[in-house]
Order: C-alpha cells, then structure tokens, then sequence
C-alpha cells in the first residue's frame, strides 16, 4: 500500500483557496415570485388566521385548494401532523388545533 503525505500547509491554503472560491462563486440570488393567485377560504376564527400565519409561509393556498373535498376532521387532523412532523412546519399545539378545525369546518 503507497501512502502519500502532503504537508498541513498545502491542506490548509487548499481549503481556504476552495473556501474563497466558493464565497466567489455563492452570490445571493433572488427570485421574483409571481402574484398569489388563490386564497384560503374566509372561515372560523382563530384558524383561519393561524392557517393564513402558518401554512402559506411554505406553500400557496392552492395546495390545499386542491385537496379532496369533503374529506373530514381527520384528513385534516393528519395532514397537519404531517405537515409538522415531516415537513418540519413550526407550528404550535393550539394553533395545529385552530389549523385543522378550521381546514375540517371550511374544507
């Protein structure tokens, strides 16, 4: 087995010279969005609010838009969770609650 040595200085400017690079090469980029064009339906307090907080923050209302109708409390009771426990949305106990009693009532 051949082992190759290299001297730690060569590491080092290896790793800043990709490091500076790379700074070179990440400039911010930004993205014009286009116009929402759906909103969430107008319905019960504190949910439809803590939805308009909450879930349009990752997508637009579209997405729940086009849900199955008429799906039930429990549809909307797990697409909640699912949205906080694999998607990792940060959104709180109660206001989960609000969230889907409305999604429930509206949808």
């Amino acid at each position: 087995m051949t082992t190759i040595t290299r001297p730690r200085a060569f590491g080092a400017a290896f790793i800043l010279a990709c490091t500076l690079a790379g700074t070179a090469l990440a400039a911010p980029k930004t993205y014009k969005l286009p116009e929402e064009t759906a909103a969430l339906k107008p319905g019960a307090e504190p949910g439809f609010e803590a939805a308009k907080n909450n879930c349009m923050a990752c997508h637009s209302a579209d997405y729940v838009n086009y849900q199955p109708s008429k799906k039930g409390q429990a549809f909307w009771d797990a697409e909640v969770q699912k949205m906080i426990k694999v998607y990792k949305a940060p959104i709180d106990d109660k206001d989960a609650k609000a969230i889907a009693e409305y999604l429930g009532q509206t949808y």
